[in-house]
Protein backbone atom coordinates (compact mmCIF):
# COMPACT_ATOMS: atom_id res chain seq x y z
CA UNK A 1 0.00 0.00 0.00
CA UNK A 2 2.88 2.42 0.55
CA UNK A 3 4.52 1.53 -2.19
CA UNK A 4 1.44 2.13 -4.45
CA UNK A 5 0.82 5.55 -2.73
CA UNK A 6 4.41 6.63 -3.50
CA UNK A 7 3.93 5.72 -7.27
CA UNK A 8 0.96 7.57 -6.86
CA UNK A 9 2.43 10.41 -5.89
CA UNK A 10 5.49 10.58 -8.00
CA UNK A 11 3.10 10.09 -11.15
CA UNK A 12 1.33 13.21 -10.08
CA UNK A 13 4.43 15.30 -9.46
CA UNK A 14 5.50 13.77 -12.89
CA UNK A 15 2.79 15.08 -14.04
CA UNK A 16 2.84 18.24 -12.90
CA UNK A 17 5.74 19.11 -13.88
CA UNK A 18 5.38 18.14 -17.43
CA UNK A 19 2.26 20.21 -17.22
CA UNK A 20 4.26 23.10 -16.15
CA UNK A 21 7.09 23.04 -18.75
CA UNK A 22 4.69 22.68 -20.82
CA UNK A 23 3.26 25.63 -19.78
CA UNK A 24 6.64 27.65 -19.76
CA UNK A 25 6.91 26.60 -23.47
CA UNK A 26 3.28 28.11 -24.39
CA UNK A 27 4.05 31.46 -22.38
CA UNK A 28 7.84 31.83 -24.35
CA UNK A 29 5.57 31.21 -27.24
CA UNK A 30 3.31 34.07 -26.38
CA UNK A 31 5.82 36.88 -25.52
CA UNK A 32 7.58 36.05 -28.85
CA UNK A 33 10.68 35.41 -27.06
CA UNK A 34 12.39 33.48 -30.07
CA UNK A 35 11.44 36.21 -32.48
CA UNK A 36 14.00 38.56 -34.45
CA UNK A 37 12.17 41.55 -36.43
CA UNK A 38 14.36 43.10 -39.25
CA UNK A 39 14.75 46.53 -39.17
CA UNK A 40 12.56 48.06 -41.10
CA UNK A 41 12.68 52.62 -41.14
CA UNK A 42 10.48 55.08 -42.36
CA UNK A 43 11.87 58.71 -42.53
CA UNK A 44 11.19 60.05 -38.60
CA UNK A 45 12.46 62.54 -36.26
CA UNK A 46 11.81 62.76 -32.37
CA UNK A 47 9.63 64.33 -31.35
CA UNK A 48 10.55 67.53 -28.64
CA UNK A 49 9.49 67.34 -24.82
CA UNK A 50 8.67 63.93 -25.09
CA UNK A 51 11.91 62.11 -23.38
CA UNK A 52 9.96 59.61 -20.80
CA UNK A 53 7.09 57.75 -22.77
CA UNK A 54 4.43 58.61 -24.41
CA UNK A 55 2.12 55.65 -23.91
CA UNK A 56 -1.13 56.12 -25.41
CA UNK A 57 -1.95 58.74 -28.39
CA UNK A 58 -5.20 60.60 -30.04
CA UNK A 59 -5.89 62.42 -32.74
CA UNK A 60 -8.89 64.63 -33.88
CA UNK A 61 -10.07 64.90 -37.27
CA UNK A 62 -8.57 68.75 -37.16
CA UNK A 63 -5.31 67.33 -36.73
CA UNK A 64 -4.67 68.11 -33.03
CA UNK A 65 -3.01 64.95 -31.48
CA UNK A 66 -3.39 64.00 -27.50
CA UNK A 67 -0.24 62.58 -26.01
CA UNK A 68 -0.17 60.86 -22.48
CA UNK A 69 3.68 60.69 -20.83
CA UNK A 70 5.72 59.66 -18.03
CA UNK A 71 3.20 56.16 -17.22
CA UNK A 72 4.56 54.28 -14.19
CA UNK A 73 3.88 50.61 -14.57
CA UNK A 74 4.48 47.87 -12.89
CA UNK A 75 7.47 45.67 -13.75
CA UNK A 76 8.11 48.45 -16.24
CA UNK A 77 10.94 50.94 -16.59
CA UNK A 78 10.65 54.23 -15.40
CA UNK A 79 13.28 57.05 -16.29
CA UNK A 80 11.83 59.74 -14.17
CA UNK A 81 9.95 60.27 -10.95
CA UNK A 82 8.12 63.43 -12.59
CA UNK A 83 4.16 63.00 -12.21
CA UNK A 84 2.72 62.15 -15.74
CA UNK A 85 1.70 65.24 -18.29
CA UNK A 86 -0.94 65.41 -21.09
CA UNK A 87 0.61 67.01 -24.39
CA UNK A 88 -1.29 68.50 -27.64
CA UNK A 89 0.47 68.36 -31.03
CA UNK A 90 -0.95 70.66 -33.93
CA UNK A 91 -0.17 68.11 -36.99
CA UNK A 92 -1.22 70.93 -39.56
CA UNK A 93 1.48 73.04 -37.71
CA UNK A 94 4.80 73.67 -40.07
CA UNK A 95 6.81 72.38 -37.28
CA UNK A 96 4.58 70.33 -35.38
CA UNK A 97 5.98 70.32 -31.21
CA UNK A 98 4.33 68.82 -28.08
CA UNK A 99 3.17 71.46 -25.57
CA UNK A 100 2.19 70.65 -22.22
CA UNK A 101 -1.39 70.96 -21.69
CA UNK A 102 -1.87 73.31 -18.17
CA UNK A 103 -4.68 70.96 -15.92
CA UNK A 104 -7.31 73.07 -13.93
CA UNK A 105 -9.74 71.59 -11.29
CA UNK A 106 -9.23 69.30 -8.47
CA UNK A 107 -6.99 66.70 -9.53
CA UNK A 108 -3.94 65.68 -7.21
CA UNK A 109 -1.29 66.54 -9.99
CA UNK A 110 1.79 64.82 -7.93
CA UNK A 111 0.27 61.44 -8.47
CA UNK A 112 -1.25 62.00 -11.96
CA UNK A 113 -0.34 58.82 -13.71
CA UNK A 114 -2.17 58.33 -16.90
CA UNK A 115 -2.04 55.55 -19.22
CA UNK A 116 -4.54 54.70 -22.02
CA UNK A 117 -6.85 57.71 -23.21
CA UNK A 118 -9.69 58.85 -25.39
CA UNK A 119 -11.02 61.99 -27.33
CA UNK A 120 -14.86 62.29 -27.21
CA UNK A 121 -16.42 65.11 -29.64
CA UNK A 122 -20.49 66.42 -28.69
CA UNK A 123 -21.37 66.70 -32.17
CA UNK A 124 -24.36 69.55 -30.33
CA UNK A 125 -21.71 71.82 -29.76
CA UNK A 126 -18.30 70.63 -30.91
CA UNK A 127 -17.18 70.55 -27.16
CA UNK A 128 -13.65 68.22 -26.77
CA UNK A 129 -13.68 65.84 -23.85
CA UNK A 130 -10.90 64.41 -23.11
CA UNK A 131 -11.05 60.62 -21.17
CA UNK A 132 -7.40 59.79 -19.12
CA UNK A 133 -6.92 56.49 -17.69
CA UNK A 134 -5.21 56.92 -14.00
CA UNK A 135 -3.17 55.04 -12.04
CA UNK A 136 -2.31 57.03 -8.87
CA UNK A 137 -0.29 55.02 -6.25
CA UNK A 138 -0.97 52.17 -8.58
CA UNK A 139 -4.81 52.53 -8.36
CA UNK A 140 -7.26 52.56 -10.96
CA UNK A 141 -9.92 55.38 -12.08
CA UNK A 142 -10.72 57.14 -15.48
CA UNK A 143 -10.43 61.41 -15.43
CA UNK A 144 -12.58 63.24 -17.53
CA UNK A 145 -11.25 66.75 -18.88
CA UNK A 146 -12.60 69.20 -20.94
CA UNK A 147 -10.52 70.89 -23.64
CA UNK A 148 -11.56 74.27 -23.52
CA UNK A 149 -8.46 76.63 -24.98
CA UNK A 150 -4.94 75.72 -27.05
CA UNK A 151 -2.86 75.13 -23.48
CA UNK A 152 -5.73 74.12 -20.63
CA UNK A 153 -7.84 70.82 -19.69
CA UNK A 154 -10.17 71.49 -17.56
CA UNK A 155 -10.86 68.37 -14.80
CA UNK A 156 -14.72 67.67 -14.28
CA UNK A 157 -14.93 63.99 -12.55
CA UNK A 158 -12.68 60.93 -11.22
CA UNK A 159 -14.83 57.62 -11.93
CA UNK A 160 -13.71 54.64 -10.13
CA UNK A 161 -15.96 51.12 -9.79
CA UNK A 162 -15.71 48.26 -8.92
CA UNK A 163 -15.46 46.30 -12.05
CA UNK A 164 -13.15 49.11 -13.57
CA UNK A 165 -10.47 47.19 -10.96
CA UNK A 166 -7.14 47.66 -13.35
CA UNK A 167 -8.25 49.54 -16.43
CA UNK A 168 -5.72 49.68 -19.30
CA UNK A 169 -7.20 51.68 -21.91
CA UNK A 170 -10.03 53.22 -22.56
CA UNK A 171 -12.58 54.49 -25.41
CA UNK A 172 -14.86 57.16 -25.08
CA UNK A 173 -18.57 57.16 -26.80
CA UNK A 174 -20.45 59.64 -24.36
CA UNK A 175 -20.19 62.44 -22.27
CA UNK A 176 -19.78 60.43 -19.38
CA UNK A 177 -20.25 57.36 -21.10
CA UNK A 178 -17.50 54.88 -22.25
CA UNK A 179 -16.20 50.56 -22.86
CA UNK A 180 -12.56 50.02 -20.95
CA UNK A 181 -10.42 46.79 -20.65
CA UNK A 182 -9.26 45.53 -17.39
CA UNK A 183 -6.07 43.75 -18.11
CA UNK A 184 -5.61 42.65 -14.85
CA UNK A 185 -7.84 40.49 -12.35
CA UNK A 186 -5.83 40.71 -9.06
CA UNK A 187 -2.95 43.87 -8.39
CA UNK A 188 -0.62 40.88 -7.36
CA UNK A 189 1.85 41.08 -10.13
CA UNK A 190 2.85 37.73 -9.70
CA UNK A 191 -0.70 36.36 -9.55
CA UNK A 192 -0.55 38.22 -12.90
CA UNK A 193 2.17 36.21 -14.76
CA UNK A 194 0.79 32.85 -12.86
CA UNK A 195 -2.32 33.29 -14.54
CA UNK A 196 -0.80 33.55 -18.06
CA UNK A 197 1.38 30.66 -17.40
CA UNK A 198 -1.80 28.50 -16.78
CA UNK A 199 -3.51 29.63 -19.57
CA UNK A 200 -6.47 31.02 -18.18
CA UNK A 201 -8.75 34.11 -19.75
CA UNK A 202 -9.06 36.60 -17.25
CA UNK A 203 -9.46 39.73 -18.61
CA UNK A 204 -12.35 41.58 -19.91
CA UNK A 205 -14.12 44.75 -21.40
CA UNK A 206 -16.74 46.96 -19.12
CA UNK A 207 -19.39 49.88 -20.10
CA UNK A 208 -19.40 52.58 -17.70
CA UNK A 209 -22.52 55.07 -17.94
CA UNK A 210 -23.74 57.25 -14.88
CA UNK A 211 -26.61 55.22 -14.63
CA UNK A 212 -25.38 51.49 -15.77
CA UNK A 213 -21.86 49.57 -15.79
CA UNK A 214 -21.89 46.25 -16.66
CA UNK A 215 -19.23 43.91 -18.22
CA UNK A 216 -19.33 44.00 -22.16
CA UNK A 217 -17.45 41.56 -23.06
CA UNK A 218 -14.97 38.89 -21.47
CA UNK A 219 -12.92 35.70 -21.99
CA UNK A 220 -9.83 37.58 -22.98
CA UNK A 221 -5.99 35.98 -22.47
CA UNK A 222 -4.65 39.55 -22.05
CA UNK A 223 -7.07 42.43 -23.11
CA UNK A 224 -5.00 45.49 -23.93
CA UNK A 225 -5.97 48.34 -26.40
CA UNK A 226 -9.28 49.53 -27.43
CA UNK A 227 -11.02 51.34 -29.70
CA UNK A 228 -14.20 52.24 -32.32
CA UNK A 229 -14.92 51.97 -35.67
CA UNK A 230 -15.62 55.58 -37.26
CA UNK A 231 -19.39 54.88 -38.13
CA UNK A 232 -19.59 54.04 -34.24
CA UNK A 233 -20.80 50.09 -35.23
CA UNK A 234 -18.14 48.16 -34.46
CA UNK A 235 -15.40 47.58 -31.16
CA UNK A 236 -11.92 46.67 -31.44
CA UNK A 237 -10.02 45.22 -28.49
CA UNK A 238 -6.32 43.83 -28.91
CA UNK A 239 -5.96 40.30 -26.76
CA UNK A 240 -1.88 40.83 -26.52
CA UNK A 241 -1.25 37.77 -25.55
CA UNK A 242 -2.91 36.23 -28.42
CA UNK A 243 -1.40 38.31 -30.81
CA UNK A 244 -4.95 38.83 -32.18
CA UNK A 245 -7.49 41.94 -32.68
CA UNK A 246 -10.78 40.94 -31.80
CA UNK A 247 -13.52 42.63 -33.62
CA UNK A 248 -16.85 43.31 -31.95
CA UNK A 249 -20.12 44.64 -32.64
CA UNK A 250 -22.18 46.94 -30.54
CA UNK A 251 -25.67 45.49 -29.72
CA UNK A 252 -27.08 48.38 -27.23
CA UNK A 253 -24.15 48.14 -24.83
CA UNK A 254 -23.43 44.87 -24.80
CA UNK A 255 -20.12 43.22 -27.48
CA UNK A 256 -21.14 41.01 -29.62
CA UNK A 257 -18.01 39.01 -30.71
CA UNK A 258 -17.95 38.76 -34.86
CA UNK A 259 -14.33 37.32 -35.15
CA UNK A 260 -10.71 37.43 -34.51
CA UNK A 261 -7.55 38.80 -36.93
CA UNK A 262 -4.24 37.55 -36.42
CA UNK A 263 -1.33 40.16 -36.19
CA UNK A 264 1.69 38.44 -35.60
CA UNK A 265 2.61 40.75 -32.86
CA UNK A 266 2.14 41.92 -29.12
CA UNK A 267 0.07 44.87 -30.10
CA UNK A 268 -0.93 46.98 -27.74
CA UNK A 269 -2.97 50.24 -28.32
CA UNK A 270 -5.40 50.78 -31.02
CA UNK A 271 -6.18 53.54 -33.38
CA UNK A 272 -7.77 54.10 -35.94
CA UNK A 273 -7.97 56.30 -39.30
CA UNK A 274 -11.04 58.78 -39.31
CA UNK A 275 -10.75 58.66 -43.65
CA UNK A 276 -10.35 55.04 -44.32
CA UNK A 277 -10.81 52.99 -41.07
CA UNK A 278 -7.87 51.01 -41.40
CA UNK A 279 -6.55 50.17 -37.80
CA UNK A 280 -3.17 50.92 -36.70
CA UNK A 281 -1.14 49.23 -33.90
CA UNK A 282 1.75 49.79 -32.10
CA UNK A 283 3.18 46.63 -30.98
CA UNK A 284 5.66 44.60 -28.48
CA UNK A 285 7.72 42.36 -31.02
CA UNK A 286 9.55 40.57 -28.20
CA UNK A 287 7.71 40.85 -24.95
CA UNK A 288 10.16 38.79 -22.99
CA UNK A 289 13.06 41.77 -23.73
CA UNK A 290 9.97 44.10 -22.69
CA UNK A 291 9.86 42.52 -19.44
CA UNK A 292 12.82 41.93 -18.70
CA UNK A 293 14.90 44.94 -19.59
CA UNK A 294 18.08 45.33 -20.46
CA UNK A 295 20.22 48.62 -22.30
CA UNK A 296 22.51 46.71 -23.69
CA UNK A 297 19.68 44.12 -25.53
CA UNK A 298 16.83 46.84 -25.86
CA UNK A 299 12.95 45.61 -26.66
CA UNK A 300 12.19 46.72 -30.04
CA UNK A 301 9.61 48.13 -31.82
CA UNK A 302 6.53 47.65 -34.32
CA UNK A 303 3.99 48.78 -36.12
CA UNK A 304 1.33 47.36 -37.96
CA UNK A 305 -1.63 48.08 -39.92
CA UNK A 306 -4.73 46.20 -40.94
CA UNK A 307 -6.62 47.07 -43.98
CA UNK A 308 -10.30 46.18 -44.64
CA UNK A 309 -10.64 44.13 -41.32
CA UNK A 310 -14.36 43.47 -41.80
CA UNK A 311 -13.67 41.87 -45.04
CA UNK A 312 -13.29 37.76 -45.58
CA UNK A 313 -9.31 39.29 -46.31
CA UNK A 314 -8.50 41.70 -44.09
CA UNK A 315 -4.62 42.98 -45.46
CA UNK A 316 -1.80 42.52 -42.40
CA UNK A 317 1.44 44.42 -43.15
CA UNK A 318 4.18 45.52 -40.82
CA UNK A 319 5.00 49.54 -41.80
CA UNK A 320 7.62 50.12 -39.48
CA UNK A 321 10.32 47.89 -37.05
CA UNK A 322 13.15 48.60 -34.88
CA UNK A 323 15.18 47.11 -32.80
CA UNK A 324 15.29 49.68 -29.75
CA UNK A 325 17.90 51.73 -31.40
CA UNK A 326 15.74 53.92 -31.98
CA UNK A 327 13.12 53.69 -30.03
CA UNK A 328 11.53 50.96 -27.63
CA UNK A 329 8.53 49.74 -26.72
CA UNK A 330 6.25 51.18 -28.81
CA UNK A 331 2.73 51.20 -27.68
CA UNK A 332 0.57 53.22 -30.07
CA UNK A 333 0.69 54.09 -33.81
CA UNK A 334 -1.65 57.39 -34.64
CA UNK A 335 -1.45 58.55 -38.44
CA UNK A 336 -2.80 61.21 -39.74
CA UNK A 337 -2.94 62.22 -43.38
CA UNK A 338 0.35 61.54 -44.30
CA UNK A 339 2.19 61.52 -40.63
CA UNK A 340 2.21 58.75 -38.18
CA UNK A 341 3.07 59.74 -34.83
CA UNK A 342 4.56 56.26 -32.80
CA UNK A 343 4.82 56.46 -28.94
CA UNK A 344 6.49 54.28 -26.50
CA UNK A 345 5.33 53.00 -22.79
CA UNK A 346 8.66 54.64 -21.06
CA UNK A 347 10.81 55.76 -23.90
CA UNK A 348 10.57 58.64 -26.71
CA UNK A 349 8.00 59.08 -29.45
CA UNK A 350 8.67 59.93 -33.74
CA UNK A 351 6.57 61.99 -36.34
CA UNK A 352 7.17 59.89 -39.15
CA UNK A 353 6.19 60.14 -42.88
CA UNK A 354 4.14 57.69 -44.71
CA UNK A 355 5.07 56.72 -47.80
Amino acid sequence: MVAMKKALLAAVVAAFAAFIGHRFLKLKEMTLASREVPVKHLNCHYLKNIGYGAEDITILKDGLAFLSTGLKYPGMPSFSDDPGKIFILDLLHPKPTPVELQIKGELDLSSFNPHGISVYTDETDDSVYLFVVNHPQHKSQVEIFRFVEEDTLVHLKTITHPLLHSVNDIVAVGVESFYATNDHSSPSHALHYLTIILGLPWCDVVYYSPGEVRMAANGFMSSNGINISPDKRYIYVSDIIDHDIDVFERQGEQLVYIKSVAVGSLCDNIEVDHRTGDIWLGCHPNAMKLSKYDPEDPPGSEVIQVKNIHSEQPVVSQEYADNGHVIMASSVAAPYERKLLIGSVFHKALCCDLK
